[in-house]
């Protein structure tokens, strides 16, 4: 027996609240608590991802225990690893497509396979360095391609042991040849995907320690010199991070997507918009709580009477449901921003992309504790319900205490918005 998608040893929640907490009851619901505030194009982008996901688990009985990288090329042949840019690049045409879109296959995605998302979120960052620099180069949009289509996984590696978030003073060196080639030394740690990536960008410095050495490669894990071994994180189980070590790894000339001095400027012209999908990825699980927690409320009876006609569990879920709609309004607000500026002008201008760098600091920062206090209080509310394996409330428990630690933790977004703010007065 299916239970809500989620395949537990021991039944614990009844088969009639299991099977109103189905993928497509799920669905329905943030579904129409979205639909009032989306532009028709995405509204039923949301739907069209939301039917494929359904299918795809009831055509596979998916039970959520499986090896999900084996479902990748399935997803990319169908368009939904990415969906931040068209990719003509590539001879693909997606629509639609640009941060609006991303965040409507991240929501969609997300109710089907929480860990499955944030995996696949960062083969969707691995692509956007990729293409930016890809200069009509054959291996990089060979790379491109085959990390859209599913083909290959991949991982944007930079963090490295005993540096944590302080990514510019590396220890991870490259070292130029004559015939333009470049050999990697060094280790890097904490890489989604790592142990399974097929393409990686990896960032080392010429001088360690010195930032302004910085350079960036595409690497074909494929290559001699390139080990990664997967590090245990209990709380996402399925999902492979990785530890990674470069041993006289030679990059070849194509590869190089940012010679030594230019991989800082392009290392931060990335992490907005990583930042903005980490913050999709967080509404969608604070989302994906709330709904198992109504649809559970309105079910479960105590008393003789379901539980949310009680005010301790009614009304703190109402106040995380308002919560949670807020947060989403204002990054549907950043999404369709970011989305006119690259219809209008095909890039971002460089004052909006620095005043972008706060704000996606300042959404990063309270999405990543919102969602944890969502999943947590609405797993409370649900009670033994919301711990056991029945449901996704366990995946979402476990991803949402990662969230204020990937894509820079809480107090590096805390050190780049009060520094915004003492140069806000110096404009004074």
């Amino acid at each position: 027996m299916k239970l809500s998608g989620k395949k537990g040893r021991v039944q614990c929640i009844s088969e009639e609240i299991l099977e109103k907490l189905s993928l497509t009851t799920r669905n329905k619901f943030l579904y129409y608590n979205l639909m009032s505030f989306l532009e028709t194009k995405h509204l039923q982008f949301l739907k069209q991802a939301q039917n494929f996901f359904e299918n795809f688990e009831e055509n596979k009985n998916i039970t959520h225990n499986e090896d999900f990288y084996e479902w990748i090329p399935e997803l990319g042949r169908n368009g939904y690893l990415s969906r931040l840019h068209k990719f003509e690049e590539v001879d693909l045409n997606y629509e639609p497509y640009g941060m609006t879109a991303e965040f409507m296959r991240i929501l969609a995605m997300d109710f089907f396979d929480p860990q499955l998302t944030m995996s696949t979120g960062a083969t969707a960052i691995c692509v956007n360095p990729i293409l930016l620099h890809n200069e009509d180069v054959s291996i990089r949009l060979r790379a491109v391609k085959e990390l859209i289509t599913g083909e290959k996984i991949g991982a944007i590696v930079i963090t490295e042991p005993e540096r944590g978030s302080d990514a510019v003073r590396m220890q991870s060196t490259c070292e130029e040849q004559e015939d333009g080639s470049f050999l990697l030394n060094g280790e890097k740690i904490y890489q989604t995907n790592g142990s399974k990536a097929g393409w990686a960008v990896v960032y080392a410095v010429s001088e360690k320690n010195n930032g302004n050495t910085m350079a960036q490669f595409l690497v074909d894990t494929s290559l001699d010199g390139w080990t990664a071994e997967r590090i245990n994180i209990p709380w996402a189980p399925r999902m492979h991070i990785a530890k990674e070590y470069f041993t006289n790894l030679k990059i070849p000339p194509e590869c190089v997507l940012g010679k030594p001095g230019e991989g800082r400027a392009h290392l931060f012209e990335g992490l907005n918009l990583e930042r903005l999908t980490i913050v999709c990825l967080n509404v969608a699980e604070a989302w994906n709580a709330i709904t198992h927690a109504v649809i559970y409320a309105n079910m479960r009876k105590q008393f003789d009477k379901e539980i949310l006609k009680y005010q301790g569990v009614g009304f703190p879920l109402s106040d995380l449901w308002a919560q949670t709609t807020s947060l989403t309004l204002a990054t549907l607000n950043v999404c369709k921003i970011i989305d006119d500026k690259m219809e209008q002008l095909g890039t971002l201008p460089k004052d909006f992309n620095l005043a972008l760098g706060t704000t996606a600091s300042q959404l990063k920062f309270l999405s990543a504790k919102l969602s944890e206090r969502v999943v947590y209080e609405c797993a409370n509310l649900m009670g033994g319900a919301g711990v056991c394996d029945n449901t996704l409330m366990h995946d979402l428990l476990g991803i949402s205490r990662l969230q204020e630690i990937g894509g820079g933790t809480r107090q590096v977004q805390s050190h780049i918005m009060s520094s915004a703010l003492r140069q806000l007065f110096k404009l004074l």
